[in-house]
């Protein structure tokens, strides 16, 4: 059983950067693919980013290639995305996930552990 908490959203102009952090309890964990995603309203819920237990494989939606980077503390449960060059279109819910798969997934249906969201807002 693993649980998430994110934090670290907020409200920021274009251009702008943030840190997202997913913390998480559990001790297998450090052995979970982490993903984050999206969701803005009206929307579906899409992917961002995604990670491999040893941080060796990486996984970006076209997107967000080039502006943000996904990284992963194992010692301290913590995976983060780094948010730069900020659009209004990354205005959303973003929300990590995680679960034991072989490889960084894009699909949110590979998932089954999930975090409660924290609101990023890019203003114009």
């Amino acid at each position: 059983q693993v649980q998430l908490v994110e934090s670290g959203g907020g409200l920021v102009q274009s251009g702008g950067s943030l840190r997202l952090s997913c913390a998480a309890s559990g001790r297998t964990f450090s052995s979970y693919v982490v993903g984050w995603f999206r969701q803005a309203p009206g929307k579906e819920r899409e992917f961002v980013a995604a990670i491999s237990w040893s941080a060796g494989s990486t996984l970006y939606a076209d997107s967000v290639k080039g502006r943000f980077t996904i990284s992963r503390d194992n010692a301290k449960n913590t995976v983060y995305l780094q948010m730069n060059s900020l659009k209004p279109e990354d205005t959303a819910v973003y929300y990590c996930a995680a679960d034991s798969l072989v490889a960084p997934s894009g699909s949110p249906d590979n998932y089954d552990y999930w975090g409660q969201g924290t609101q990023v807002t890019v203003s114009s």
